[in-house]
């Protein structure tokens, strides 16, 4: 295809057999595009395998994301796929169903249309599942009105009314947080905790209110949100909700590779699943390597992108030591043929 960013120079990866590949990124996000990008300018062989559905898709614009603020979701990746095709890297629509380790030591990646790949490596980069309390009209908001992090929406709702679903212990916290960016702020307790007395001076002195009884529904007007009902039937106007979902790490395909999600507590409450890696992504399995939400449940896109790269340099790096192994190798095996056809007088004697 044509190369739609004149300033880079692609660099073919040297040529494989086809349908095999250095490494296979699974996974077209942020993450995965950057481990692929760092990938395909090394001149790796790599192909991305993306369902095509994003996390962030509901949302307006990414935030928090250095000269990239407010791009929506879709024109991020299409531009993180098309600097990975200028560089030569392969990009394949579809799921994958599972991956395993042949006997020879590589993996055969399977798709959910039966299609199969080779892969010396492995990046999985499937991001994570953001499980939502079983309110009505809670999911038909996600990503809109119903946000999650302040850092991520809080500039979009400030000076609004926004409510604070209370779901768990941090549901103070939350509030707190979220009166950074409007000083209307309401927590409805709903299924969290009765706070303490401490707490209840530090929402009256940053004049949050507090409502208990649990949430029945939210109440939209229009596809916007207007209000949060309760459960005897009482309205409160709000014009943002913000929650706390449980977040599931996507990790069926590393399952089938002996990997097991882990839970990730804050403060000894369990906030979701992970899977576990070393600061560059390297999993307990030999050859794989994760990135993103998949491995960290509080990235943000900007924080995905970054594991990407230094997990698709650590990838390099491992490819790197096990060419040089193999090129030792033949030197080496180069030689002893070489003595052995010369005889005696070359490994005993001056010519």
């Amino acid at each position: 295809m044509t190369n739609p960013y004149p300033q880079i120079h692609p660099h073919a990866a040297p040529a494989r057999p086809e349908g095999r590949y250095e490494v296979v990124v699974v996974g077209g996000g942020a993450a995965g595009l950057a481990g692929a990008s760092t990938l395909a300018r090394a001149r790796r062989s790599v192909l991305v395998i993306d369902a095509g559905h994003p996390r962030n898709a509901p949302a307006a614009g990414v935030h928090t994301y250095l000269a990239r603020e407010g791009t929506p979701p879709a024109d991020l990746l299409a531009a993180g796929r098309a600097e990975v095709a200028g560089y030569g890297g392969g990009i394949r629509p579809g799921t994958v169903a599972s991956a395993e380790r042949r006997p020879e030591g590589d993996f055969r990646v399977t798709l959910a249309d039966g299609a199969a790949v080779l892969a010396d490596r492995l990046l999985v980069t499937t991001g994570l599942t953001d499980d939502l309390p079983a309110v009505p009209g809670l999911a038909d908001g996600w990503g809109r009105d119903v946000l999650h992090c302040p850092y991520c929406h809080g500039w979009e709702v400030r000076d609004r009314a926004v409510g604070i679903l209370g779901t768990g212990p941090f549901a103070v916290h939350q509030a707190l947080l979220w009166r950074q960016w409007s000083d209307r702020i309401t927590l409805f307790l709903h299924t969290a905790p009765e706070p303490d007395a401490e707490a209840y001076e530090q929402l009256a002195a940053r004049g949050i209110a507090v409502v208990g009884g649990e949430v029945a529904r939210l109440v939209a007007d229009g596809g916007r949100l207007t209000g949060v009902e309760l459960a005897g039937g009482r309205r409160i106007p709000c014009d943002a909700v913000a929650v706390a979902p449980r977040f599931t790490a996507n990790s069926g395909v590393l399952e089938g590779l002996g990997l097991e999600a882990e839970e990730q507590e804050m403060g000894g409450h369990v906030m979701g699943t992970r899977i576990p890696a070393d600061p560059v992504g390297a999993t307990a399995v030999p050859g794989v390597w994760v990135a993103g939400n998949v491995a960290s449940l509080a990235e943000q896109v900007i924080g995905a992108a970054a594991a990407g790269v230094r997990a698709g340099a650590a990838i390099n790096a491992d490819l790197v030591a096990a060419d040089t192994r193999r090129a030792v190798a033949a030197a080496r095996t180069a030689r002893t043929g070489a003595g052995a056809l010369d005889g005696p007088a070359t490994a005993h004697s001056p010519r």
